[in-house]
């Protein structure tokens, strides 16, 4: 069964740089490359009108910390009709996604929910009342009503089953092999940021994502008075004053947001990478790291225990353990042979993950989810 027309309902897209909008980028740039159709709907955000080629239609939204939120629409079910897609692709599904499985299930279109965003973590963090159960029982109703559900970590299946998410199946990240590669570390820009950065030749610990509370930067603290380092922030986010206060004995290096080359450059220009966040669903700066040839070390949670091999490609710490965290930075930063071999294998370990060979999964996801909407016409549909 060839999937021909994909229409893609994500709740994030461009200008918003996020870790949902580069996944809904790298789907449509293979969709466009092997010569598919698609469509994207999405929030009101200024979003383009189209990207490479295919409509962009933005629907009525609302902000709530910084983000646009989507508002059920009559423009959904109308675009869908219009469109004729052979699947419907819900990214990180919430009310304008909900939506859209709800408005697929009703016309016997297949439609694959992808999970990405840890609601239930954002609403324990921001003290919502009774959030977190309440979170889990909307994720329930909306992932049940897609026909296949996909999540990218082991962590993130298992809080889905007990949640009683059911049809929930494994498609992780792909990474760009060629844009961050270790040749990155080397050259004139890398260079120029490296004097920047460490001006005495100190140890360069990056970190890149947003800054928010929920990526718990506060952990860097530990890192305060070892010697010959130096701490690098790439991104921006909310809680960029907290963060630039609570580090401030630090000294850190805040290079803003980069994208393209800059991105690549920071990368290059870092010694080792340093996560911090425990309510990562993926962690995909982690294999971007990895790509480009540097040590790991993250906490021992969610999606980073997938994607770091302790004591092969980088480290895992205990995140309630400050020390731990140190003593990992403290490890690196006393054996450069150690670094390298770790950069080494994490790279050999993200070569698979290209997002072509990523894309390709998820089309025989689609085709998976499309035989059981068929099923389910036939009156067959499993639990």
């Amino acid at each position: 069964m060839r999937i021909e027309r994909v229409a893609i309902v994500t709740e994030s897209f461009l200008p918003t740089v996020n870790g949902v909008t580069t996944s809904v980028c790298r789907v449509l740039d293979r969709l466009v490359d092997t010569g598919r159709e698609a469509i994207v709907i999405t929030p009101r955000c200024g979003a383009p009108v189209h990207y490479r080629g295919v409509p962009v239609h933005e629907v009525p939204s609302f902000a709530y910390r910084q983000f646009p939120v989507g508002l059920p629409s009559p423009q959904v079910a109308a675009l869908l009709a219009r469109f004729q897609p052979d699947v419907l692709h819900a990214a990180s599904p919430f009310m304008l996604g909900g939506q859209a499985i709800a408005e697929a299930a009703r016309i016997g279109l297949p439609s694959v929910a992808v999970y990405q965003t840890d609601v239930a973590g954002f609403a324990r963090r921001n003290r919502l009342a009774a959030g977190s159960p309440l979170a889990w029982q909307l994720i329930r109703l909306i992932h049940n009503a897609a026909d296949r559900t996909l999540a990218p970590s082991t962590a993130a299946i298992a809080d889905l089953e007990a949640a009683g998410v059911k049809r929930v199946h494994r498609w992780g990240r792909g990474v760009d092999l060629d844009g961050f590669h270790p040749d990155n570390r080397r050259g004139p820009a890398t260079a120029r940021l490296r004097r920047q950065i460490a001006p005495g030749g100190e140890l360069v610990v990056g970190y890149v994502g947003r800054v928010a509370l929920e990526k718990g930067l506060h952990r860097l603290r530990a890192l305060e008075g070892v010697p010959g380092i130096r701490v690098a922030i790439v991104g921006d986010g909310p809680a960029m004053e907290e963060v630039r206060r609570q580090l401030a004995p630090l000294r850190p290096a805040f290079l803003g947001q980069l994208q393209g080359a800059s991105l690549r450059a920071a990368y290059g220009a870092m010694d080792a990478f340093v996560h911090t966040g425990t309510e990562e669903t993926f962690g995909q700066t982690l294999q971007e790291a990895a790509a480009t040839g540097l040590p790991v070390v993250a906490p021992r949670a969610g999606g980073p225990v997938d994607l770091v091999d302790d004591g092969a490609t980088g480290l895992l710490f205990e995140p309630d353990d400050a020390s731990a965290l140190r003593s990992a930075i403290e490890r690196l930063a006393a054996d450069a042979a150690l670094r390298s071999r770790m950069g080494e294998a994490g790279r050999r370990r993200v070569l698979p993950r290209s997002w072509s060979a990523v894309v390709d999964e998820l089309l025989e996801h689609y085709r998976c989810a499309s035989r059981r909407a068929l099923r389910g016409i036939d009156g067959l549909v499993d639990a």
